[in-house]
């Protein structure tokens, strides 16, 4: 199943419980969902591709406030609060040769650092997966969707897309590339997915609000999971497991993040908690996700190799 963006399909700087599903898949099904990415003021001048459906998105009237251009959401049957659903990223491809990045006073992680906006157009190469930026320094893409997410309880009501929080949402996490998989809490009936925020490349800490901004596609299998007992967003690479920590101080970020590691390592690992934690702090990897969405993200990283059980 492919799923289009466009004016049909995307909501924008919103998630509700109660937005309709734009398709349905069964659990276990793969899914392609097409996104764009910003509003009207960082189109490029000419020479590059700009989606049509992008243009129809911005006819169609821009949200007083910002958020982001999100495709879905996409419900999966059967899936209900309780449950978790598994996303495995499959594939991710630029679906635009260009991307932008841009300051926006009193935002970011310098807000009064930087009085005037600023914004530049960069070239992306998807054969070389090669960004140029203005001034002519190349470096490698590395693209992943900054949004993915459940809907969220339904007695949240319509929340911005730009903090990220326990149903995903704005993780900005750079390691969730093809290959990776997501794990997040099912809060509402059908999980209704969305993704978007598309980014060719990112740092850790997307320190002035954005990366490089551009429009994806992305390949997913989406999975109803019993068995897990996953409250708030989890996810492992084929070489490392990940939990996240997300508040407004970083502090709380860490905490978060660090007890959630110590509870999947003594789960997975067979040791006591104290155990756990002494081996966080001799191998696990703390990192900042971002410092930008009001609420901040830090997420750690444990290699797998290290918490295979074994039998003595």
């Amino acid at each position: 199943m492919i799923v289009d963006a466009g004016p049909k399909t995307c909501h924008w700087g919103f998630f509700d419980a109660g937005l309709p599903a734009v398709a349905t898949v069964a659990s276990g099904d793969e899914v392609t969902i097409n996104t764009v990415s910003g509003g009207p003021n960082v189109l490029p001048k000419a020479g590059f591709h700009i989606p049509p459906e992008l243009l129809d998105i911005h006819a169609n009237g821009v949200p007083a406030m910002p958020g982001h251009i999100l495709t879905g959401p996409v419900a999966v049957e059967g899936a209900m609060p309780g449950d978790v659903l598994q996303i495995d990223i499959l594939d991710v491809k630029l679906r635009q040769d260009w991307g932008y990045t841009f300051i926006r006073p009193l935002s970011g992680t310098l807000p009064l650092d930087f009085p005037e906006a600023a914004q530049m157009t960069i070239a992306l190469d998807a054969d070389k997966a090669e960004a140029t930026l203005p001034w002519g320094l190349k470096m490698p893409l590395s693209p992943f969707f900054g949004v993915m997410a459940v809907a969220p309880p339904r007695g949240w009501g319509r929340i911005s897309t730009i903090e990220p929080r326990a149903h995903g949402g704005n993780l900005d996490n750079k390691e969730l590339v093809a290959g990776t998989t997501l794990y997040l809490p099912v809060l509402a009936e059908g999980a209704l997915f969305s993704c978007g925020d598309g980014h060719g490349a990112q740092g850790d800490g997307e320190v002035c609000v954005t990366a490089i901004e551009t429009a994806l596609q992305g390949r997913f299998r989406l999975t109803i999971r019993r068995d897990l007992d996953i409250t708030y967003p989890e996810a492992e690479t084929p070489t490392h497991f990940i939990t996240m920590g997300m508040h407004p101080d970083l502090d709380t970020c860490v905490e978060i993040a660090l007890r959630r590691m110590i509870a999947l390592v003594a789960a997975r690992a067979g040791i006591s908690r104290a155990e756990a934690y002494m081996l966080c702090s001799l191998a696990g990897d703390l990192r900042i996700t971002q410092t930008v969405n009001r609420e901040k993200g830090v997420h750690m990283m444990m290699r797998k190799t290290l918490i295979t059980r074994t039998v003595v």
